[in-house]
């Protein structure tokens, strides 16, 4: 329940696109899963839908950068 564990589950949404759709699908669903504390959950269960998907989609391109680097 740190900080750590929400950066943790952040990198997993912006990394999985199977976990992403499905937090899209249902976020309390995916979140109850998850070792965070009811203020995390309610945070992460807030995040605006295409600011997640844009985040998502820069980290891919920012990875696959340093790849062909």
């Amino acid at each position: 329940m740190s900080t750590a564990d929400v950066e943790t589950f952040l990198a997993r949404l912006y990394t999985d696109e199977d976990l992403r759709a499905r937090f899209l699908r249902s976020p309390d669903e995916v979140l109850s899963r998850e070792p965070l504390s009811a203020q995390q959950r309610s945070a992460l269960a807030a995040i605006d839908p295409s600011e997640l998907i844009l985040a998502a989609d820069s980290h891919g391109h920012k990875r696959t950068s340093r790849r062909r680097r």
